[in-house]
């Protein structure tokens, strides 16, 4: 049985291991709200299967997007998906990084840490010469899995307003420095601009290069330039997906007491006047 060792694994990695009896391979491409022209890709990685986080994996009732389901969606869904309690759960998407790593601690939130991104994603799978197929393999066997929240991995809007006003975390957000700043609108009709007090700015983008993380030690230097290992981190962002590329990389710097804000900018910036 295949076990993951970190969350992070490369395009050999992969290209290697396909063949194991509990390998799992996740679709979790979305279109970006920031480039309209951007489409979902039409390749798959072989016996690859489609995380679909905006209609499957996440709160249709929620008055924000893309928002915190129920362990008993997260479970119904993820056995729909064929997914088992020991299955080995590589995530990618179409852009390199950019929506894996959500789908990524959705399952670390939920219990199962058998699981990893997928490097640079399809760019980087077909840059290594890898063979895609037109075709998803949604139709599969239903999977046992269980979902076993832990709280602690997610933060709502409640506590990110004590964590704020007490400053009880580092809280990072992931926009882009325009957006942070307010120097440019926010992609979202309707939302405005600002940033949740006594936040700082780390841009997603700083995280990576040609699509793919930096490497551990340029990422220990990033983080390090905000807080030390043992300091508490909550990442947002403008709806609670580049926020979590964030948490892939604090947790590849060795961070451990991590939180991602769900409802991010989004929320916060609905809920509170300025």
């Amino acid at each position: 049985m295949l076990e993951i060792k970190q969350s992070l694994v490369t395009v050999d990695w992969l290209h290697e291991n396909l063949n194991a009896s509990n390998l799992v391979i996740l679709d979790a491409s979305i279109k970006k709200i920031t480039d309209t022209s951007s489409i979902v890709s039409e390749e798959y990685i072989p016996n690859s299967r489609y995380f679909d986080l905006k209609n499957k994996f996440s709160d249709l009732s929620g008055l924000f997007p893309s928002t915190f389901p129920s362990s008993e969606q997260f479970t119904r869904e993820a056995q729909e998906l064929g997914i088992s309690n020991d299955s080995a759960v590589v995530i990618y998407d179409d852009k390199g990084i950019y929506s894996s790593p959500r789908a990524w601690w959705l399952f670390k939130a939920f219990g199962h840490d058998n699981v990893a991104v997928l490097d640079g994603g399809l760019p980087e799978w077909k840059k290594a010469g890898f063979i895609t197929e037109e075709k998803i393999y949604n139709d599969v066997a239903r999977g046992n899995f269980r979902a076993h929240k832990k709280k602690e991995l997610m933060c709502f809007f409640d506590d990110v307003v004590e964590i704020s006003n007490k400053r009880a975390k580092l809280i990072l957000d992931a926009r882009s420095e325009e957006r942070f700043k307010s120097l440019v609108p926010e992609p979202r009709k309707g939302l405005r601009s600002g940033t949740i007090a006594n936040s700082q700015n780390l841009p997603y983008e700083f995280l990576l290069e040609q699509g793919k993380m930096k490497s551990i030690k340029d990422l220990q230097d990033i983080f390090n330039k905000f807080g030390s290992e043992d300091n508490a981190y909550v990442f947002s962002c403008g709806s609670g997906i580049t926020a979590c590329v964030l948490a892939l990389g604090a947790s590849l710097s060795g961070r451990r007491n991590l939180s991602v804000y769900d409802g991010s900018w989004t929320e916060y910036g609905s809920l509170t006047k300025e």
